[in-house]
């Protein structure tokens, strides 16, 4: 990771925030800038070679592949089969697993970012393409999103049948598959969701607080996250010994509260105090 402050990482993060509140966000460019935050090595030419690699990859497919069961068919022969694009246990435990600019190198991810390839390589090719965010597990959409076509990249691939669908949800959630999951995600839902994956990851990791420290500044640049992010934020300042900005951030997060809800408020500003009270 570039130290706090480096003129490369705030170049990146400026970036970031552009792109996140242009008209219509790019989401491998996104995905990228994700990658360079956790990866220095990831330069300029590392992002161009990464788009470049999904360019290549969409021009392999058959042109105008069709309706929706073709496109998956034509998509899963070349991603699936012929690259290799697929998923495995291990993936969950790697860091590398959510950073695009890796998946595209080792072909292998969560799935989220295994969709992300499939999105981007689908989309420059002309498919009528959208991401499902199913509970626990994120799949692609083709076609009408009233009546989608679902192909779980995960599986290097495979079609899910609606049942399919229904299965990955209620083994999930124990619930049964809501019409709602299946509502196509915009690029800034995806990559919100990467950044929970990558905090996730971190959080169970308690030496990699400076992991989750830059998801939970990414996630704040995006227009829309959720406002308990500042307090998580707050809370891993602490954590990491800066306790006067902790504190503060705390305090700050307290006076949004607290016309809404006066009692949580009081709890946070106590919780300040004690940070502040760490430095006697």
């Amino acid at each position: 990771m570039h130290p706090p402050h480096h003129p490369e990482a705030t170049r990146w993060r400026r970036r970031f925030a552009e792109e996140a509140r242009s008209e219509r966000p790019d989401l491998a460019t996104l995905c990228l800038l994700v990658g360079a935050e956790a990866d220095p090595a990831l330069d300029e030419a590392g992002l161009d070679a990464a788009q470049i690699e999904l360019d290549r990859l969409a021009g392999l497919l058959p042109y105008a592949a069709g309706e929706p069961e073709s496109w998956v068919a034509a998509l899963a022969a070349l991603l699936g089969e012929r690259c290799g694009f697929h998923g495995t246990p291990g993936c969950y435990q790697r860091l590398e697993s959510s950073l695009l600019h890796e998946v595209l190198r080792r072909r292998r991810g969560l799935p989220i970012l295994l969709s992300v390839v499939w999105l981007e390589v689908a989309r420059r090719a002309g498919a009528p393409v959208y991401g499902i965010a199913l509970p626990g597990h994120f799949v692609v959409g083709f076609g009408d999103p009233a009546r989608p076509v679902l192909a779980d990249p995960f599986a290097g691939g495979r079609l899910l049948t609606g049942a399919d669908a229904e299965l990955l949800v209620v083994g999930t959630t124990g619930e049964p598959l809501d019409p709602s999951m299946l509502a196509p995600t915009t690029p800034l839902q995806i990559v919100l969701r990467i950044l929970n994956n990558i905090r996730a990851w971190s959080a169970a990791r308690p030496e990699r607080t400076d992991v989750a420290l830059w998801a939970i500044d990414l996630s704040l640049l995006l227009p829309s996250h959720p406002a308990r992010l500042r307090f998580e934020r707050a809370q891993l300042l602490v954590q990491r010994g800066d306790f006067l900005a902790g504190a503060a951030e705390m305090d700050a997060y307290a006076d949004i509260l607290s016309a809404v809800e006066p009692t949580t408020a009081a709890t946070i500003r106590r919780r300040a105090h004690a940070a502040r009270s760490m430095l006697n």
